[in-house]
């Protein structure tokens, strides 16, 4: 039986669909020369429609049909006259097949100062497995390309899209204000490299709603200076869990604040809810943290934050984090760890984490109490708190 909110989402969508295509402008690609035959590049002809939409002072729609469209590395730039231009998807959008093309380009479909944009449905898939089949053999590799990237951009709407085998991060939003995901599906191999589901860093007023993140890296990754941001209703799995972090990389670097996690399932991923900290000083900073009703199933590290973190053992040895973590509350967690160390704050000597609160937090190991490690953490527990809190 299908889930009711998914029906309602889909008759949102619906009418939301009409509703725009009824009162704006449209550009459908395939009248601009865009084949969907999924080998023609069609980057020419996305690139007329984007021009004709932002040059417009009217509401406007981008139309892709159905069919496979290949674009090419491409970059909608503003600012637009338009502040409402939406990106209607009913087909697929593809990636070149030789992950080379694209691999060092940093971003596959890549929005840059735009404001009152929507991209709606679709299937974006970036054919990224090649890039990772090589990067596990060692060769050298392009780094690859995000599949969709928004820089320095406001008021955006992601709503309905599927990110398929993306080569690097899936979604990244960086330096904006005001974006909604909504009903945003992750789709990748759980050994997939640095494949974050959604980045966010360097931006306020972010809402992740209603999606399912199935990748080989965090699910959702926060990044230094996001602030306001709100994350409900997701599943998560395979992947690292949600992490703040990593923080510290720089020594000077903006902090994260006003984090709120809710209603969330993680299933069999690496982490759940993590933040993590490079061993190194910075002015970084970590507050105003909610963690709220988070099913744990079986999960490796439910409960956990990182201030050592020093992949490769270069840059940080000897060092203590500068990141200074505070006011983080943990509530109604429960599930099964995967492994013994269900909680885990192993935070700075120098600037250890404080106002920590645990409350209402239950998870077991192998169907028996599982244990809680605390270093330089201070903070309280309230409720039922199994481990029992080593704050």
């Amino acid at each position: 039986m299908a889930n009711p909110r998914s029906l309602i989402f889909l008759l949102f969508l619906m009418v939301f669909i009409n509703s725009a295509v009824s009162n704006a402008v449209t550009y459908n690609v395939a009248d601009l020369g865009a084949k969907p035959d999924g080998q023609t590049d069609s980057t020419k002809a996305f690139l007329s429609a984007w021009a004709e939409a932002c040059a417009s002072a009217k509401p406007s729609v981008i139309y892709v049909p159905a069919g496979r469209f290949l674009l090419s590395n491409v970059v909608f730039n503003g600012p637009c006259k338009n502040r409402a231009i939406t990106f209607l998807i009913a087909g697929t959008v593809v990636a070149p097949s030789d992950y080379r093309v694209i691999g060092n380009a940093d971003n596959w479909l890549f929005f840059e100062h735009v404001n009152g944009i929507t991209i709606s449905g679709g299937i974006l898939d970036g054919q990224g497995t090649g890039l990772w089949d090589c990067k596990a053999s060692g060769k050298g590799c392009p780094s690859g390309a995000t599949t969709l990237g928004f820089s320095n951009s406001n008021n955006i709407v992601v709503s309905g899209v599927t990110s398929l085998n993306s080569q690097m991060f899936h979604i990244v939003i960086n330096g904006c204000n005001n974006v909604k995901l909504q009903a945003v599906r992750v789709s990748a191999s759980g050994n997939s490299p640095n494949t974050d589901g959604i980045h966010v860093q360097s931006s306020s007023g972010v809402t992740i709603l209603n999606s399912k993140i199935a990748t080989g890296d965090d699910c959702v990754s926060i990044g230094p200076g996001t602030t306001n941001l709100w994350i409900e209703n997701i599943a998560c799995g395979p992947g690292h869990g949600i992490s703040i972090g990593s923080l510290g990389k720089d020594q000077q670097e903006d902090g994260v604040q006003n984090v709120t996690v809710k209603t969330v399932t993680f299933t069999g991923t690496q982490n759940g809810v993590r933040i993590k900290s490079w061993g190194r000083p910075s002015t970084g900073f970590a507050k105003n943290i909610l963690f709220q009703h988070a099913v744990m199933v079986n999960v490796q590290n439910p409960i956990v934050i990182d201030q050592n973190y020093c992949p490769g053992e270069k840059g940080c040895p000897g060092q203590v984090s500068g990141v200074q973590i505070s006011d983080v509350t943990y509530q109604d967690i429960h599930g099964t760890s995967a492994t013994e160390v269900a909680v885990k704050f192993d935070c700075s000597s120098k600037y250890p984490c404080s106002k920590i609160t645990l409350d209402d937090v239950k998870l077991s190991y192998k169907n028996q109490a599982a244990e809680a490690s605390c270093s330089h953490a201070g903070g309280t527990a309230e409720g039922i708190v199994q481990p029992t809190s080593c704050l």
